[in-house]
C-alpha cells in the first residue's frame, strides 16, 4: 500500500520584477513577529522593571543624596559624603560582621540538616508520605509566625525549653536576652525554618542519582559511606551550590525574623545589617545614608557570590581536564 506524503502548498511565484513587493511583504512579516515577541516579553519584564530595577536605581541615586524623612527635606546631591561617613561608622561594620557570621552559619547548618533529612526521606521508610508532609510544615509558616512561636519557646519564664531543662535540674537561660546565647538562638530558628525548602531540592537531586551506580559499587564491596562520598555527593554538587548560594544571600538580607525575635538586641548582638539599615531609614529618618548602606550590602553580596561562582567554575574546569 502506497502512502502519500503530505505536500506543502507552494507559494505563488512572484511575477518578474516584483522584488520590491516581496521585500515589503517580508518586512511586514518581520514586524509582526517582533510585535508578537514584544507582546510575550512585556508582561514578564514589567514586574521586574517595577519591583526590582526601579527600586535598585532609586536606591543607588539616594545613596548620593542627603535625603531624609524629616520635614522640609532637601534631597541635595552630596556625592560620596554618605560613603565617607559610612567608612568610619563602627556600628554598621559591626552589624556587617554579625551579618556575615549569621549568613554563613545559617547556610552551612541548613545544608547539613537538610541533607540528613533528605537522605532519611529518600530511604525506604514506613509512612514515607506522612513523614514528608510533617517535614514540610515549617515551610508553610510565615517568618513572623515562626518568630512569635519561637519567642514563646525561648521565654525564660513560661517557655517549654526552660521547663524541660528545669525537669532535669538545669537552670533556665534567657535565650534571647543573654549576650552569649542570643545569636545562636536566632540562628537555630532561621535554620529550622529554612530546612524544608533545602530538603525538597536535595530530595529531588537524590532521586536523580542512578541506582545502578550504587548497586555496582555495593557489589564491589564499597561501604555506604564510600558510596555516599564518591557517588551521591558529586551528583548533588550543583544542587548544593544553588542551596548554599541562595541561603547565604537570603540570610544576609534577613529582616523580619530577627526584628520580631530580638529587634537587634541584646546590645546589638543580633543587629543584622538589614535591620540596622531599616532603623537608620525609618527611626532616624536618614534615608540617603540608609540607601548608601544598602548599596554597600548589595556590592558585598555580588563580590562574595562572584568569588564563589569563580571558584566553582575553576573546580569544574579542573575536574573536566
Amino acid at each position: 500500500m502506497t502512502t502519500l506524503a503530505p505536500t506543502s502548498t507552494p507559494e505563488p511565484a512572484s511575477p518578474p520584477g516584483d522584488a520590491p513587493g516581496r521585500a515589503k511583504r517580508q518586512g511586514a512579516a518581520s514586524r509582526a513577529q517582533r510585535r508578537e515577541a514584544l507582546a510575550l516579553v512585556v508582561p514578564a519584564t514589567l514586574p521586574i522593571l517595577v519591583f526590582s530595577i526601579i527600586p535598585l536605581v532609586t536606591g543607588i541615586y539616594l545613596g548620593f543624596t542627603n535625603s531624609t524623612l524629616k520635614r522640609n527635606p532637601t534631597n541635595d546631591f552630596t556625592g560620596l559624603e554618605n560613603y565617607q561617613r559610612l567608612i568610619g561608622d563602627t556600628f554598621f561594620w559591626e552589624s556587617f560582621r554579625i551579618g556575615l557570621i549569621w549568613a554563613a552559619s545559617v547556610a552551612v547548618l541548613t545544608l547539613l540538616a537538610a541533607l540528613g533529612l533528605a537522605l532519611l526521606l529518600n530511604a525506604d521508610l514506613r509512612l514515607k508520605g506522612v513523614t514528608r508532609v510533617l517535614a514540610l510544615i515549617p515551610w508553610a509558616m510565615p517568618p513572623v509566625v515562626v518568630a512569635i512561636v519561637w519567642r514563646l519557646i525561648y521565654s525564660p519564664t513560661a517557655g517549654p525549653l526552660n521547663a524541660g531543662l528545669g525537669f532535669f535540674g538545669i537552670e533556665g537561660v534567657n535565650w534571647l536576652g543573654d549576650f552569649s546565647t542570643a545569636l545562636p538562638a536566632v540562628i537555630v530558628v532561621a535554620v529550622w525554618s529554612g530546612i524544608p525548602q533545602s530538603t525538597v531540592l536535595l530530595l529531588a537531586g537524590l532521586q536523580q542519582v542512578p541506582t545502578e551506580q550504587h548497586e555496582a559499587a555495593a557489589v564491589d564491596g564499597a561501604s555506604a559511606l564510600r558510596r555516599f562520598w564518591h557517588i551521591t555527593l558529586p551528583a548533588l554538587r550543583p544542587v548544593i551550590f544553588a542551596i548554599t548560594s541562595l541561603d547565604f544571600i537570603w540570610s544576609f538580607n534577613s529582616f523580619g525574623l530577627v526584628y520580631v525575635l530580638t529587634e537587634g538586641g541584646p546590645g546589638g548582638r543580633t543587629m543584622l545589617p538589614m535591620l540596622f539599615t531599616y532603623l537608620e531609614a525609618f527611626t532616624n529618618r536618614n534615608t540617603g545614608y540608609a540607601a548608601a548602606m544598602g548599596n554597600v550590602m548589595v556590592l558585598a553580596v555580588v563580590i562574595v557570590l562572584s568569588a564563589y561562582l569563580f571558584a566553582q567554575f575553576r573546580r569544574g574546569k579542573a575536574a573536566q581536564s
